[in-house]
């Protein structure tokens, strides 16, 4: 037995899904640079934490800046 789907007849045969959905460049940006964070402050978290930085969810929320631009940067180049 073969399952083919056949979507002729149907008035939204062109829509893929997600596509009427739009993601500004800054939310992808953001999303990005969520997860390039995420890898950064695995790698610094000890050190932020340690006592050696005055105040360390400010050194957090610099980071997520740096990635933020980072993000951008590379949305750009890509």
């Amino acid at each position: 037995m073969t399952f083919m789907f056949n979507a002729t007849g149907l008035p939204v045969q062109d829509l893929v899904f997600g596509a009427s959905i739009y993601f500004p460049p800054l939310f992808k940006a953001f999303a990005l640079a969520f997860v390039i964070w995420l890898m950064i402050h695995r790698l610094l978290r000890d050190w932020i934490y340690s006592g050696e930085i005055w105040h360390p969810l400010l050194m957090d929320l610099s980071i997520f800046t740096l990635c933020v631009c980072l993000s951008l940067i590379l949305l750009t180049v890509w």
